[in-house]
């Protein structure tokens, strides 16, 4: 594997406002992805008193090959946990709040009504905006459970992400249980069905080339996606994916490139971006 570039590497930043953050997660017991995944911008994102949320526990029921979330049997879901996250951003003090879960392929909705739990939860508690960022609700093979899809439109969050991850012709090898045109489902159903601003994410270093993006990001604009958000792959461990390249931040310009060629709205490009990385920017520039 190549050795990672200097403008990938991001400093420790511990101040007394990470100590907070961290305080608060432990004492509400709460997952964040930024933990889970390892997310490069951890430190920047509890610096700024802000965290994403992983809800429904820390084990996914899918085995993607790029995550760093556990894989196995996950625990059954904990009633009590949109309460606890609603506190802990009452306390943070939040204006934006980014929701994520592991994948909940044992629940025979997938999570959704936990989803709705959590926003109402919020909703009770502050005025913080919501993007959540969800799995495809799997019912067969190309086809997403509707049904769920409706709860989370019920719910009625500010933003509504579901990250595509991987290119078409790589989809399978990156994220074998997913299906890459159920997520182009999942996204345009939503956009067709409410006036719910719509995201999604990519991974770029997994050996996909500037005109599968490109093909990539017309699918998106075509699903009605709003808002997209493009990184490097980082691998989390010698036993996940490895890196076929790592992107410059000259070749990051091009892909900006493509994303307005393609007529996306807002994006967020860049080599350390990530799904949730400047949400609440994004969101207030299309609103």
């Amino acid at each position: 594997m190549p050795r990672l570039p200097e403008y990938l590497k991001r400093p420790i930043i511990d101040t007394e406002k990470t100590k907070i953050v961290r305080k608060i997660l432990k004492t509400k017991g709460l997952n964040t992805v930024c933990d889970g995944a390892r997310c490069p911008n951890k430190s920047e994102c509890y610096a700024n008193n802000t965290a994403t949320f992983l809800i429904m526990g820390n084990v996914c029921t899918r085995n993607c090959k790029y995550c760093n979330i556990t894989s196995s049997r996950p625990e059954p879901l904990d009633k009590n946990e949109p309460q606890r996250l609603a506190e802990a951003i009452k306390e943070l003090g939040l204006k934006f709040a980014v929701i994520t879960s592991v994948t909940r392929d044992d629940l025979p909705d997938g999570g959704a009504e936990h989803f709705k739990n959590c926003i109402e939860a919020i909703r009770k508690l502050s005025d913080t905006k919501i993007e959540i960022l969800t799995p495809d609700f799997r019912k067969t093979e190309s086809e997403p459970d509707y049904s769920s899809l409706d709860t989370i439109i019920k719910g009625r969050p500010d933003v509504f992400n579901h990250n595509i991850e991987a290119v078409e012709s790589l989809f399978k090898a990156v994220r074998p249980q997913g299906n890459y045109q159920r997520s182009l489902k999942v996204l345009k159903y939503i956009k067709d069905n409410s006036d719910i601003t719509t995201k999604s994410g990519l991974i770029v270093g997994l050996g996909e080339n500037f005109d599968d993006i490109e093909r990539t990001f017309q699918d998106l604009k075509s699903a009605g996606v709003d808002i997209i958000t493009a990184g490097q792959y980082i691998q989390p461990s010698k036993q996940h994916l490895s890196v076929a390249k790592y992107y410059t931040p000259e070749e990051f310009e091009q892909i900006k490139n493509i994303a307005r060629k393609c007529g996306i709205k807002n994006y967020q490009i860049g080599p350390l971006v990530r799904s949730s990385y400047h949400a609440m920017q994004s969101w207030n520039e299309i609103n």
